[in-house]
């Protein structure tokens, strides 16, 4: 990292930090009755009429005119969130965010419906990695690395949260792999993976590398998916109900395998290779000896070699064309060790029943020619209005992506 980076990095942690002391202020302030709590998101609307500047200085910050989409659509910053990472909707519209190299949980609200964020509240602190966010039936549920949270009746108290309660606490407390994604399935069962707590090994705890479920009172837990090194996100198809989900390859096989996997679990007690088989061809040098490929669930698509794919979602909204419909949309966070980097992108799958037909990239230009990073995305989610948010840990942000070109 060059001294400007850092500098900046400085800068932007110094104003992070006055504004969180800011909305603390706000929030003591509320406690008698002087104003509401919550902070004032960056570049959000308000009465004044100086929300396109704000807007086009976060525009700037962040090089979006850099960012390259099909024709017709835009993208700009929808909310400022310190390492934006999962995602949800409440029933009334708030948007929920985790953390994964904080110890945070936000709700942002766009009360204007403007299409940028108005205020920013943190939910919880001093958590540990929660990434994880679902949402039902007015709880929030956030997901440390070896438990599950709920805080109930969350969105009528956004400037007062309840302390949480504890749904379950039995998963592995290892850090590596240990941060989850988390989302209730059709059948109303929460479902939560555990990654392998380490690049390669075969554990003897079922628990690991897989995908679990439960109900949403925490009884019930089993595993639904098996040999899943590391899910960071996965959804429902809309119509079929079936679970896909993404799956990170492992490290130190050279730059070009294993790819990460879209891997598609009609049903329970599927097995998908790891740590045996990679890529639903490739044996492991160690693990793989005496394998068969043809014994395991081979992968829907091939997402490319350490592009480290973590959120998804099929597109259930109607701002884009009618042919978007139902597409697989998967963040790629981006390779870390690769000599040559990949990902750093937003791709998009086409489906034609249960088979990927096309796999292109939706939204690119965070990994510039120089191999200079602008951002990372993490995850992806539809608004009400059929635009689509991605998250960007690295710069702490929320984009969203319109279409706004003929129809």
């Amino acid at each position: 990292m060059n001294f400007n980076s850092l500098l900046f990095k400085q800068l932007h942690i110094m104003n992070w930090i006055k504004k969180s002391t800011y909305a603390f202020l706000i929030a003591a302030l509320s406690a008698t009755g002087c104003s509401d709590s919550g902070e004032k998101a960056p570049g959000s609307g308000d009465s004044t009429g100086t929300a396109s500047g704000q807007q086009d200085e976060l525009f700037t910050r962040y090089q979006l005119d850099k960012i390259k989409l099909p024709p017709g659509f835009s993208i700009s910053v929808y909310a400022e969130v310190p390492n934006a990472r999962s995602m949800c909707w409440g029933d009334n519209g708030t948007l929920f965010v985790g953390n994964r190299n904080a110890d945070k949980v936000y709700a942002v609200v766009d009360n204007d419906q403007d299409g940028k964020a108005d205020t920013v509240y943190v939910i919880d602190s001093d958590l540990q990695t929660p990434n994880g966010v679902a949402f039902r039936d007015g709880s929030l549920y956030v997901a440390e690395i070896s438990r599950i949270l709920r805080y109930d009746s969350i969105e009528s108290r956004l400037n007062n949260p309840p302390k949480p309660k504890v749904v379950y606490d039995k998963y592995p407390t290892d850090a590596h792999h240990g941060w989850k994604f988390i989302a209730f399935g059709p059948d109303g069962k929460l479902y939560v993976p555990v990654g392998a707590p380490c690049n390669i090994c075969d554990r003897k705890e079922p628990v690991y590398a897989s995908i679990t479920r439960m109900n949403p009172d925490g009884t019930g837990m089993e595993i639904y998916a098996k040999g899943v090194r590391n899910s960071v996100g996965f959804a429902w198809h809309p119509d079929t109900k079936e679970l896909w989900f993404t799956d990170n390859g492992r490290d130190q096989l050279g730059d070009d395998i294993p790819n990460d996997e879209l891997n598609h679990a009609p049903q329970a007690g599927m097995h998908f290779g790891y740590p045996y088989i990679h890529q639903g061809d490739t044996p492991d040098p160690e693990f793989g000896k005496g394998k068969n490929a043809g014994d395991y669930a081979a992968p829907a698509q091939l997402l490319g070699p350490h592009v480290a794919a973590l959120g998804m979602r099929f597109y259930t909204g109607n701002m884009f064309h009618a042919e978007y419909k139902n597409r697989i949309i998967i963040a790629q966070h981006g390779s870390w060790n690769r000599s040559q980097p990949i990902g750093y992108r937003v791709m998009m799958a086409t489906l034609e029943g249960n088979k990927v037909v096309k796999y292109e990239p939706f939204a690119e230009g965070w990994l510039q020619p120089n191999n200079d990073v602008l951002g990372r995305p993490v995850d992806v989610e539809i608004m009400k209005d059929g635009s689509l948010l991605i998250s960007d840990d690295k710069n702490g942000a929320i984009y969203r992506v319109v279409y706004d070109g003929n129809k």
